[in-house]
């Protein structure tokens, strides 16, 4: 279940300098959607959760993917996307287990004191529509239409963190 990520927590952009959760949040909220590039639940989900992130782009909030991968798989999963979108990179999945996530993919709306403000795991479209809808509420924004016709049945996605 998501948990409030430590305000310490390191997210590192694709190509960029790494900055703590506080340091993300000091203007704006921040939206990702956190995904395994190595799985077919991520794979499946890619377009929705990019429309759904290209809704709030001009709104008062980052949105960014939070992929589990390198710099290098997380540019071969994401395609174009991967420069339209701000994408932090977790190789070792620190910032996935810092949240708390049990399932991937997943959509986390961070408020701007670094609480879970709402998160949905797996691809649960009235999970996923709740999220969008309160994060549309707080930014004075339009929230996206989930699900659409083109989008994937519901599924409960791959496990976040490797089972030992």
């Amino acid at each position: 279940m998501a948990a409030d990520p430590p305000p310490d927590l390191v997210l590192t952009p694709l190509g960029g300098e790494g900055r703590t959760v506080r340091e993300w949040l000091t203007t704006f909220h921040l939206a990702f959607v956190a995904i395994d590039p190595f799985t077919h639940e991520s794979a499946w989900i890619l377009p929705t959760a990019a429309r759904i992130l290209t809704t709030f782009e001009q709104a008062d909030v980052r949105v960014a993917f939070l992929c589990a991968g390198t710099p290098e798989e997380c540019r071969m999963f994401l395609g174009p996307h991967a420069q339209d979108t701000l994408t932090f990179v977790d190789p070792d999945r620190v910032a996935i287990k810092g949240c708390g996530l049990e399932r991937l993919p997943a959509f986390v709306h961070l408020a701007m004191d670094g609480t879970i403000a709402n998160a949905a795991e797996g691809w649960d479209p009235a999970g996923w529509k709740t999220v969008a809808d309160h994060l549309a509420l707080v930014t004075s924004w339009t929230a996206p239409v989930i699900p659409l016709p083109r989008d994937p049945g519901p599924f409960e996605g791959s496990p976040a963190v490797a089972l030992i």
